[in-house]
């Protein structure tokens, strides 16, 4: 099956009171993880790259991983840039084969962003690709995007800006952040901003970043086998799962993913100092990404068995 828009996923999940995961893929690994996941639970998949990822892999790379997948197993796959900093970066993906990008101007002036988002639509729309967009500003660090404070996603603003941009997707600020210490205190997502987005809205598919649940037993192992992540907290799974039944279609998952299968690999160093053959500890860690991810198919996202 070859690459897909999210459009019909994501008319689905809005109906069906679900989400599609949005997972970040960096090497082999971890592409082969999430899509045997998603066979085990014959779930549709978003798999999603970040500029970061793209300079650390290569799109060559990225896109025969993809092409490898695909013949593999039979599901419905989005391609899908993450966090796009500029229109040529989505430029190239687009001409690159991916089916859906994200254009981030949430970081300039409104007017700035809703000139640069609509010129990313019009390039993208002529050639089939969805186009995500974001309003509003998460905290947090992740990858290539840093932000210091959080600004709440303004409901009238969102309609003025989805009406004005074209765009298909929106991601929207109510709580959730970037990285492994999303909460200091009581974790809260604004869910009545959520439910007025939505309202004015209508059938528009939301998207959650920053939307990681930092498990603690892995946040525990990674500490108990060499590593120094003291105090990471993220969004229970039970609010996601909530989000998730809403008008939430897409939610992005990468830090889970990073903790699972960092802490499976400090694991097996402390227990087998003297292997050193990357297949050794890469092997167990690809596991824990499967496991991870399918935990959140069926736990977080409630889209097992809809592909």
């Amino acid at each position: 099956m070859p690459l897909v828009s999210p459009k019909e996923m994501f008319e689905k999940a809005y109906v069906g009171g679900y989400a599609i995961g949005a997972f970040n893929v960096n090497n082999m690994e971890i592409v082969q993880g999430i899509m045997e996941a998603g066979k085990a639970e014959n779930a549709p998949l978003i798999l999603q790259v970040s500029a970061g990822a793209r300079k650390y892999a290569g799109q060559v790379y990225i896109m025969k991983l993809m092409e490898a997948a695909l013949q593999l197993a039979d599901l419905p796959v989005v391609l899908h840039l993450d966090h796009g900093p500029n229109f040529e970066l989505c430029k190239e993906v687009i001409d690159g084969g991916f089916t859906s990008v994200m254009y981030d101007g949430s970081h300039l002036p409104y007017e700035e962003n809703i000139a640069e988002t609509k010129k990313v639509v019009e390039y993208a729309h002529a050639r089939g690709v969805w186009v995500e967009a974001e309003l509003g500003r998460l905290a947090g660090v992740e990858d290539d995007v840093h932000s210091d404070e959080h600004i709440y996603t303004d409901p009238d603003q969102a309609k003025d800006f989805v009406t004005r941009t074209g765009c298909d997707s929106l991601a929207i600020a109510i709580g959730t952040s970037h990285g492994a210490y999303k909460f200091k205190g009581e974790a809260k997502l604004d869910f009545a901003r959520l439910e007025k987005v939505s309202q004015l809205l209508p059938g528009l598919p939301i998207v959650l970043h920053g939307a990681s649940s930092v498990p603690q037993e892995f946040v525990e192992m990674a500490n108990k086998y060499g590593g120094n992540i003291p105090g990471a907290r993220g969004v229970p799974e039970d609010l996601l799962r909530r989000a998730a039944s809403m008008a939430v279609c897409k939610i992005n998952i990468d830090t889970d993913i990073r903790l699972a299968m960092t802490a499976t690999i400090r694991k097996h160093f402390v227990e087998n100092p003297a292997d050193f053959d990357p297949r050794q500890y890469l092997a167990p860690a690809r596991t824990a990404v499967k496991e991870m991810v399918q935990r959140k198919i069926k736990n977080v996202l409630g889209c097992s068995g809809k592909a």
